[in-house]
């Protein structure tokens, strides 16, 4: 859908766009965005579901630093499922005890889970908790649900 307010994405997943600092559209995914504005009240500890432009407003500042993606450290212990971060300078999805090594074409290889250490997120930190709140993305078909074991 183009328009004035719109910009049409295309993204491999869910997660990745996650990453990219993008939420789910409240038009042509209605129950999704509902879902992610709801586990954003959760996790933010707020009485009423965020607007979108409330939303949009946060992971604008938290996924850019002038003109280039913003990053974020964590703890690798406790992120969720669906979070991306940078290893080695390659970007890869968490899930469950193993890291995706994503591509354009999908995830191509997977590497155990550090139990330790610090995480460089590419996914902003708001998006984090709303995944560490219970939010479930869409993922590619490539994914690895364990390591080693094609879904």
């Amino acid at each position: 859908m183009w328009s004035d307010s719109y910009t049409e994405l295309f993204f491999l997943d869910e997660p990745t766009a996650l990453a990219a600092g993008h939420r789910p559209c409240f038009e042509c995914r209605r129950r999704d965005a509902s879902d992610f504005a709801e586990r954003w009240r959760r996790s933010q500890r707020l009485n009423m579901r965020p607007r979108a432009a409330e939303m949009d407003k946060r992971l604008h500042a938290e996924r850019l630093d002038g003109r280039y993606q913003r990053r974020h450290a964590a703890p690798f212990t406790g992120l969720p499922d669906g979070t991306f971060v940078v290893v080695e300078g390659r970007a890869c999805a968490v899930r469950g005890k193993a890291l995706l090594h994503w591509t354009p074409a999908g995830y191509a290889t997977w590497r155990p889970r550090p139990g330790n250490g610090m995480a460089e997120l590419l996914t902003p930190p708001a998006i984090v908790a709303v995944l560490a709140a219970g939010y479930s993305p869409r993922w590619h078909p490539s994914c690895v649900e364990d390591a080693g074991e094609r879904r």
